[in-house]
């Protein structure tokens, strides 16, 4: 179940609004086929391990992090398949949540006589999965805010200035979170002042770059609108500059509009579009607006050893109207590590709605 695990990160960032899933065949304790998604309309794991064991598949044990599918989307059931290859018994790591599986793959093939254990690193797969999970049972793409912050909690200087908060391994690090989503957030000042890439730096896949600007006062030259290197959405008002958006979609870059540019209605679009898991990489006043939104699930928090000071030097998070500690958001299932010289605190975040 570790190598299914693995496999299906070979595909990460690639698959949504589909799992990520790994496959392994055993026959006489020999691995005989391997295989994993890669990517919504392409076959299956299953599929492709299959194909690979051949003839070797009957009698063999097949092992699967996620319940094979037994409805027929843009791909046929891996349920037949699998019994059509002769396959004796079937390990799964965990149930699908999508209602069209939720659990008749396992029943499809128990009913044709095939030994099926069930839960298998069930918590690893769970993790693995989260954002598919989530955008399935709650409808909306799982959520991550990043940010990194000196000591006393600066993300920059007085001056704005922020290049480069934490060290090498640190920014690796977020390199490699980029490449398992399938969008990262800005706002227009986080253009403005950085201008950023937003792409992993040749961890793995670059996923979309989204950035949020009311009136499209953006630079007519960035990074991010380099589209050939990864595409870039701009969500934006009725009433921005038409020649600035003009001037954007001139360069490739896809522009949207929304009657209510918040946080919500984005992320919406997202996941209308198949995205399953969004990086919000902004500045304190977006974050604090995607806080207020709920739209937040997950928080990698960097903390750099180093002091800034200064009352007006911006934070992570700006005004979220929280006058009591007691009404502060609870960080749950944190997990600390150090990175070069820095922490790195993950968590999940009790909802806003949780706090009253």
């Amino acid at each position: 179940m570790t190598r299914c695990l693995e496999l299906a990160r070979l595909a990460a960032g690639r698959t949504a609004p589909n799992p990520l899933v790994g496959c392994v065949i055993l026959n006489q304790d020999v691995v005989v086929g391997e295989g994993f998604h890669p990517g919504a309309g392409q076959p299956h794991a299953e599929v492709f391990a299959l194909a690979q064991a051949g003839a070797k598949a009957q009698d063999s044990t097949l092992y699967v992090n996620l319940e094979p599918c037994n409805h027929t989307g843009r791909t046929p059931p891996c349920t037949e398949a699998i019994l059509q290859a002769g396959v004796k018994r079937v390990v799964v790591g965990m149930v699908d949540p999508d209602p069209r599986v939720s659990g008749s793959g396992i029943q499809r093939l128990r009913q044709a006589g095939i030994d099926v254990v069930v839960g298998v690193e069930e918590s690893a797969c769970q993790r693995l999965n989260e954002a598919f999970v989530q955008r399935v049972t709650r409808q909306r793409p799982l959520g991550l805010l990043k940010y990194a912050m000196t000591l006393d909690g600066k993300i920059a200087a007085t001056g704005g200035h922020s290049a480069w908060v934490t060290g090498p391994t640190a920014r690796a690090a977020v390199h490699q979170l980029r490449a398992t989503c399938d969008a990262v957030v800005v706002g227009g000042n986080t253009v403005r002042q950085d201008n950023p890439r937003l792409t992993s730096h040749g961890h793995g896949h670059n996923p979309r770059r989204v950035v949020m600007s009311r009136g499209l006062d953006l630079p007519a030259q960035a990074h991010l609108w380099n589209v050939e290197v990864a595409p870039t959405l701009v969500f934006t008002t009725s009433a921005a500059d038409p020649r600035r958006h003009q001037t954007l979609v001139d360069q490739g870059v896809e522009v949207i509009v929304l009657p209510d540019l918040r946080p919500k209605a984005v992320t919406q679009d997202l996941y209308a579009q198949g995205c399953a898991a969004l990086l919000w990489e902004c500045g304190g006043q977006l974050a604090a607006q995607a806080l207020q939104d709920e739209v937040i699930d997950k928080l990698w928090a960097f903390v750099a050893p180093k002091l800034v000071g200064g009352p007006t030097a911006p934070t992570p998070i700006g005004e979220l109207g929280i006058r009591h500690m007691d009404k502060a958001l609870a960080i749950e299932r944190q997990t600390w590590r150090i990175l070069g010289e820095d922490l790195l605190l993950e968590g999940y975040l009790r909802g806003l709605s949780h706090q009253s």
